[in-house]
């Protein structure tokens, strides 16, 4: 398992950015989402938790094939999916993600946000020792993107809002400027699978930073246009985005999956630590090396599905 904590601050007040994260999250989710992939929201309803209180439970799977790298799409099937579970006790969230086809891969992120510049050291009350986690500070005027996600209009260091008179953010501006609130988000990803679990979860730490860091971009470059709005609207909003995207997603072909189990009522506590994925059982066949020949470091000899292989023995 690799655990990281995230701390990501913007020129807003916690009270502020509850708007402001569910309307981002839509707009997002819709700009990403295409023909065949993107983020298809099976469930988005009310929920009652015995120790955090009321908040929102939401389902997504999050269809991606495409945009999985060379060495990625070898070992996976064309059509698959991410599950995304998140609990919205704002400003507490915890967030889980599973693989529809690898049944040993996960994903746990707890969020809790504070009005401050990312100076809380032990936010999360773990007992753990700090060395066991990572704390990146991403500052989202500053930091690297990925050259396709730029957008000028998105370029706080010029982007000023005009209806809270905030912004360009110039250099130590998490410290100057005010008001200023702080992300907190512990990350841990675990991919329990031989000869690939380090250079995957290294590989999707990344990719969660990249999210992380335009997503917070875009919630105060998009600032003008949800400022305004009350809970009533921004729901009313993101339930016409979240049709409107599964529209534009449109229908998807089966995927394929190691097993099926029945979904956990959203009446149910919300998990308290890092889960193990809900999926069970081992690896599919071909991505274990078989016991009666030595393991090599390349990757197996066979990296088709089981129904292909067994085609290709002789009779």
């Amino acid at each position: 398992m690799l655990l990281k904590e995230y701390r990501i601050c913007m020129p807003l007040t916690v009270e502020e950015y509850r708007i402001g994260q569910l309307y981002t999250i839509s707009k997002h989710s819709h700009e990403e989402s295409d023909k065949g992939e993107g983020v298809e929201v099976v469930r988005n309803e009310p929920h009652i938790d015995p120790v955090h209180g009321e908040g929102q439970f939401t389902e997504k799977r999050v269809h991606l094939s495409s945009k999985l790298p060379s060495w990625a799409r070898a070992v996976v099937p064309r059509i698959f999916y991410i599950t995304e579970k998140a609990w919205n006790y704002y400003p507490y969230t915890i967030t889980e993600y599973t693989c529809s086809f690898l049944p040993k891969f996960s994903i746990h992120i707890e969020t809790k946000y504070e009005d401050n510049c990312g100076d809380n050291e032990n936010i999360f009350n773990t007992d753990k020792n700090n060395s066991e986690r990572e704390v990146c500070f991403l500052d989202i005027a500053y930091d690297d993107i990925p050259d396709r996600h730029y957008k000028s209009s998105e370029d706080l260091r010029c982007f000023a809002s005009v209806k809270t008179g905030r912004g360009p953010l110039k250099e130590g501006w998490r410290e100057k400027d005010k008001p200023v609130m702080c992300s907190y988000k512990l990350v841990s990803i675990k991919f329990e699978v031989w000869g690939l679990q380090t250079r995957v979860e290294q590989f999707v730490h990344k990719v969660i930073r990249d999210i992380l860091l335009i997503g917070h971009r875009q919630a105060f470059a998009w600032v003008d246009e949800w400022y305004n709005m009350t809970m009533d609207e921004v729901r009313k909003y993101e339930r016409d985005t979240q049709e409107a995207t599964n529209e534009k997603i449109g229908p998807v072909a089966p995927t394929i999956c190691v097993s099926e189990v029945s979904k956990p009522s959203t009446s149910r506590s919300a998990p308290s630590s890092a889960p193990s994925t809900p999926v069970n059982g081992d690896p599919p066949d071909f991505l274990n090396v078989p016991k009666d020949r030595p393991r090599k470091k390349s990757a197996p000899e066979m990296l088709t599905l089981p129904e292909l292989r067994e085609r290709s023995l002789p009779k």
